[in-house]
């Protein structure tokens, strides 16, 4: 890196840190100097600053970038930020208006954000499902007319050019939705240049389908959270995305550290339940009380609609997940009044402490591309934005994110979801500093949207 004039202020100096970038490789005890907004100097000679961090044993890395995050409100950000995430975009479920969620954001939020156009709820629209946030109606399970189909193209478009960041799929929670409506609006992405963030069904033959229908129609595909939706088959479901790499598709996926996942009691996943066994409902628990469910509860709560968490995963289906060179890290997120699911608070701590420190699983190195510039990279053909993100070099936008690896760890659990991760010192989005000496600034707002068709918002 240049070396900069020591006579120059920074707004920021972060000074004897090790500095980790991913993109270069650079692994060493540098000073980075921020300016408005922006890093400025990444360098071996003193700097001086403003604001002056002594980073001496600590890793100074690219922010967080999570592809995945449902909790797309204040209380989820303040929780992410802790973890070091300073970008979260809602990829997967997305939404139906892109104008309106971004103006319900308008005037700052401690991170930066950005959204998907959404097939599931253009569907849930278009069909007039009663779901709040998934389906739950003729969205799931009513199967679409040719005019349907062609309104549910149209919105996607529209979508595309109000700026969505992607266009997202859940073919698991739209099982209705056929092979014909699937490749029609993966034909819009690839018109946009959008890369497809899907939640696949059937595991690995699932992942097949979609890989397929994306060379079909000349797509790019994001599968997410692999361990989720390859569960026993998470091996051979990596496998087939090698495959279709290998074959020179473009197709990149995703993990989270947990064995459980979560979603809505009333998805179309369970329409089956009333054919279980009985001891099938235990492995559920409810979100809001933490109890775990039996056939009367799981009815009752169905009818009644709320979040369960599952418990239907081992560890090593997690390890066989996390420690892919393919898969990135992304939390799949949700948070509803301090409710949830522990990987909104502790997901990338969890990696680096437990995967990272404890296990040897992966390298820091390794761990931060899965979390930093592979994300970028992912999105960047489409957003000018992520060129910029992801990494600690000059000119980048300074997302920092400051952590001792020798004290990161995460906190949360099933029954407390919203517990703040440890170890994470500082961070810092476009330049300004969200935690500060391990503390939560609430007041803070620096975050910008992320959104296609512009560099910086």
């Amino acid at each position: 890196m240049a070396c900069q004039a020591t006579s120059e202020t920074y707004d920021v100096v972060i000074l004897g840190g090790r500095v980790i970038d991913p993109e270069t490789g650079l692994d060493a005890v540098r000073n980075v100097g921020i300016r408005e907004g922006t890093i400025e100097a990444v360098t071996e000679e003193s700097l001086a600053g403003a604001r002056v961090v002594e980073a001496d044993g600590l890793v100074v890395a690219p922010g967080f970038i999570d592809l995945h995050e449902h909790g797309q409100h204040l209380e989820a950000y303040h929780a992410m930020v802790q973890d070091g995430v300073t970008t979260a975009l809602e990829l997967e479920v997305g939404t139906e208006d892109v104008d309106s969620w971004y103006r319900e954001r308008e005037g700052g939020q401690p991170i930066n954000y950005g959204v998907s156009i959404g097939h599931i709820r253009v569907r849930m629209d278009v069909m007039d499902d009663p779901g709040e946030f998934l389906p739950s109606g003729p969205g799931g399970h009513q199967a679409a007319t040719p005019e349907q189909i062609e309104e549910m193209a149209a919105r996607i478009a529209e979508g595309l050019e109000q700026g969505a960041v992607a266009v997202g799929f859940g073919l698991a929670y739209t099982p209705a939705a056929s092979a014909k409506e699937f490749e029609a609006l993966l034909r819009v992405a690839a018109e946009h240049g959008a890369s497809a963030h899907i939640h696949v069904r059937e595991g690995p033959e699932g992942a097949t389908k979609a890989i397929d229908a994306a060379a079909k129609t000349g797509s790019a595909l994001h599968i997410v959270h692999a361990n989720s939706s390859g569960g026993p088959e998470t091996v051979e479901f990596l496998r087939r995305i090698e495959q279709a790499r290998a074959s020179g598709q473009d197709v990149t996926t995703e993990a989270y550290p947990y064995e459980a996942g979560m979603t809505s009691i009333q998805s179309a996943f369970f329409d089956d339940w009333k054919e279980w066994e009985d001891d099938e409902f235990a492995k559920f628990q409810w979100v809001e009380t933490g109890e775990r469910l039996n056939r009367e509860t799981f009815e009752k709560y169905r009818e009644a609609g709320g979040n369960i968490i599952l418990h239907e995963r081992t560890e090593q289906m997690t390890r066989d997940a996390i420690g892919h060179p393919l898969t990135m890290i992304a939390s799949d997120g949700f948070l509803v009044n301090g409710k949830g699911h522990p990987r909104t608070s502790g997901t990338y701590s969890k990696v680096l402490g437990k995967y990272v420190r404890e296990e040897g699983l992966l390298t820091l190195m390794d761990a931060l591309g899965k979390m930093t510039i592979e994300p970028a990279r992912r999105l960047q053909a489409r957003v000018e934005a992520m060129a910029k993100k992801g990494r600690i070099q000059e000119g980048a936008d300074a997302d920092i994110t400051i952590f001792d690896p020798e004290t990161v760890r995460d906190r949360a659990t099933y029954e407390n979801s919203t517990l703040p991760s440890e170890g994470i010192h500082y961070v810092l989005v476009n330049g300004e500093f969200v935690v500060d000496d391990g503390q939560l600034i609430s007041e803070a707002r620096p975050g910008r949207p992320v959104r296609a068709g512009t560099a910086r918002q």
